[in-house]
């Protein structure tokens, strides 16, 4: 059975999006509660620099600190990403579990919510429609500027919600083990804080210790991998190259200097280019720990099914006009009126046997700057 969603609305690539002067949103305690997880990271910073004042920040706490960003930011990129948005490949119900609970201690959000946008956000993909495209305010100066700071923060405080039962139903009614996840999400962020304590105080055998820990491996962890994560979402839109077709307005960008702090997410022409495609830095040198990761589960059966891109994808996906790499419909390739759609398992939609539900969408022309073009 095929679920309809919405029409893509006209838009000629320019102007800004109908209806761009939104609201904050009305639910005060949502928009305190979000106001809160985005400032107070950057309070913790400026303690944590008072704290360390004239002694410098310990060993303990920067070793810490990487830890829990490797492991609260692969479950962002392997699981919540990779796995539970795009279905890149099957894991263990146990390492879905394990992978979820990781993303969750990231504080951007429960799962379920952060797949529904992500997949809302390639249906739209900077068009109206998506959560959060730098182009909202149009392609202006003053219009990408506002754009900017829509599509880093300013989208988390907007009245537009994102139905988690049209754009994630697979999580919703097919997966208890996520769904409880999910609601576990604060419990969560309590972990994602109090383990960097105990740790710290553990290691040091000092409460000072256990405090440095938890503002440094806790906080200020919290906030750079919120602001890398944020950074794919704007300024991969607007600054680096475009080396790969993608659909018609999309204007995902390759930025290589957030490729190591992103876990290889900052390719994200590449992965515009082929969503499900377990690895996102696909070009020569381009480093993708994501991918690697989830090679290694592989080797050690733990994942299946990886959507790893045949070696002639490239050049092919170079030379061939129009093509659009998302599993599509048959509808003609310069349709700009086709209706993003869910397919679900025994459907038209050519997924793999045992993959998730997958956004499906009709070809679209490639975006008007042509395959090499850059934007900086």
């Amino acid at each position: 059975m095929i679920e309809v969603l919405a029409q893509a609305p006209a838009y000629d690539g320019r102007s800004p999006f109908p209806h761009a002067q939104q609201r904050v949103g009305d639910h005060a305690g949502q928009v305190a509660l979000t106001a809160t997880t985005v400032i107070a990271p950057f309070v913790a910073l400026a303690a944590g620099v008072w704290l360390a004042w004239g002694s410098g920040v310990t060993l303990t706490d920067l070793l810490l600190a990487a830890v829990f960003y490797a492991v609260t930011g692969l479950g962002v990129t392997v699981g919540f990403h990779r796995l539970l948005t795009h279905g890149s490949f099957t894991a263990r119900p146990w390492l879905r579990v394990v992978l979820a609970v990781a993303g969750s201690m990231s504080f951007q959000g429960n799962l379920i919510d952060w797949v529904a946008t992500h997949r809302r956000h390639h249906a739209f993909t900077d068009r109206p429609g998506d959560p959060h495209s730098p182009y909202r305010h149009g392609t202006g100066l003053s219009g990408q500027l506002r754009g900017l700071a829509h599509a880093h923060l300013g989208w988390m405080f907007s009245s537009e919600p994102t139905p988690a039962a049209r754009y994630a139903p697979d999580l919703l009614r097919n997966d208890p083990a996520m769904l409880r996840v999910s609601r576990a999400f604060p419990a969560w962020c309590a972990a994602s804080l109090l383990l960097p304590f105990a740790a710290g105080w553990a290691i040091s055998g000092t409460l000072h210790g256990g405090l440095t820990a938890f503002i440094w491996a806790g906080l200020v962890r919290i906030a750079l991998l919120q602001h890398v994560t944020w950074s794919v979402n704007s300024l991969c839109h607007m600054l680096g190259e475009r080396p790969y077709r993608t659909r018609r307005h999309d204007r995902s960008t390759d930025l290589w200097p957030l490729a190591l702090l992103s876990f290889g997410e900052s390719w994200h022409n590449g992965h515009h280019s082929q969503p499900d495609c377990a690895r996102h830095g696909r070009g020569a040198g381009q480093i993708d720990p994501s991918a690697a990761l989830i090679g290694l589960l592989e080797r050690l059966g733990w994942a299946t099914n990886v959507h790893w891109q045949p070696p002639d994808f490239l050049q092919h996906h170079r030379g061939v006009a129009g093509k659009h790499t998302l599993h599509t419909s048959a509808r003609s390739p310069g349709s700009s009126r086709a209706l993003p759609v869910y397919q679900g398992k025994g459907t038209s939609c050519p997924i793999k046997p045992g993959r998730p539900q997958t956004i499906c969408l009709p070809p679209q022309p490639v975006t008007p700057d042509g395959p090499e073009g850059k934007r900086n």
